[in-house]
């Protein structure tokens, strides 16, 4: 474990080694003899050889996925900036845990196994199988009015998803990915990307669940409100998680940094994951290579945050659900990368020939 970050926080976070170069040489060169044009394949051969590097092997079994889903509620939340009431949080996450909802249907289809964390849903739950029960708090404070979480509590929040991904990592795993829940988050997501990314509030502030135009304005000036109350440091991540962030955030920014510490492929989804992975590489820059983006959200801010990240989405379908599913979804991609890359002929088994006519 190694000290990370800046110097105005104590948090511990683990080392992330780098990704192996000769197994993505290997990879590319193969690429470059199967039977077909150099590059056809377009981001599918750059997945497989970012698979390869990420895993040290050229055909990595990638059976074991997992998608772990943080749940926390939002103060902010109660100043109208969704289109559902906060009481939808716990609701929904009975509704995972039942196996009901979108993310169910597709991490089913995909063989993945879904695992729902409560860091800070503002309702108690009893045990039940599926669930982790590991809140931080019941919930942010109203961002627009003060900072939204103590520094502490956001450093607590990032330990459970580095916990997390450790305790899925030991029951086996190899792949992981991101998802989400919490009446409100995109608000916060909004507010985070503006801040790392330097963007208007109002060039990465989306509709979310459904807002109407008035509802839009409402959240783009509770948001600006929020950055001149809590004036968060940019060059602090855990400053601005703490400030204007939620603890599903966090979770999952330590589930990011888990994950890569595992060495794990981390599938991030849409703009929740993808603040996270703002807040993750702002802490571990060393992170990046191990990122893959599901899709791009049809929420403004997510393309402003891909390129800040430097990722192209495998999708685009104008999803906004949140949840992991676009995540799920991406899953069948990277079996796919796998398959073409190990199964595929190259031009001297098949005795085709690899020269232009």
């Amino acid at each position: 474990m190694i000290t990370n970050i800046t110097d105005k926080t104590m948090l511990t976070l683990p080392a992330i080694p780098p990704v192996n170069l000769v197994a993505q040489t290997s990879a590319r060169a193969r690429q470059n003899l199967l039977t077909k044009p150099a590059g056809s394949l377009g981001q599918l051969e750059d997945l497989a050889v970012q698979l390869a590097a990420i895993t040290g092997q050229l055909n990595p079994s990638l059976a074991r996925k997992a998608i772990i889903v943080m749940a926390g509620d939002h103060g902010i939340a109660r100043e109208g900036v969704s289109a559902f009431p906060a009481e939808v949080t716990p609701q929904m996450v009975m509704n995972f845990l039942h196996g009901g909802a979108a993310i169910n249907v597709l991490a089913r289809q995909a063989g993945a196994r879904v695992i729902v964390v409560d860091v800070g849903v503002n309702a108690e739950f009893e045990p039940l199988p599926g669930l982790e029960r590991c809140k931080v708090a019941r919930g942010t404070q109203n961002m627009a009015r003060g900072p939204a979480l103590t520094r502490t509590q956001a450093e607590d929040a990032l330990a459970v998803g580095l916990k997390i991904v450790e305790q899925e990592v030991a029951r086996g795993l190899d792949v992981v990915a991101t998802g989400d829940m919490g009446i409100g988050n995109t608000t916060p997501s909004a507010a985070i990307c503006a801040v790392l990314t330097g963007r208007p509030v109002a060039q990465v502030t989306g509709r979310g669940t459904g807002v109407d135009d008035a509802g839009l304005q409402r959240k783009v000036t509770l948001i600006e409100r929020a950055l001149e109350v809590n004036h968060p440091d940019r060059s602090d991540p855990l400053d601005v998680l703490s400030k204007v962030g939620g603890l599903e955030i966090a979770g999952l920014a330590g589930v990011i940094i888990g994950g890569a510490a595992q060495r794990l492929p981390v599938v991030i989804d849409g703009f929740i994951s993808g603040a996270a992975a703002l807040i993750a590489t702002a802490l571990a820059p060393e992170v990046k290579p191990y990122l893959i983006a599901a899709h791009q959200s049809v929420e403004i801010g997510h393309r402003a945050m891909l390129e800040h990240l430097g990722l192209r989405p495998l999708l685009n379908l104008n999803l906004r659900l949140g949840e992991g599913t676009g995540a799920a979804l991406a899953f069948q991609l990277l079996d796919a990368a796998l398959r073409i890359l190990n199964e595929m002929a190259t031009f001297a088994e098949a005795g085709v020939s690899d020269k232009a006519a």
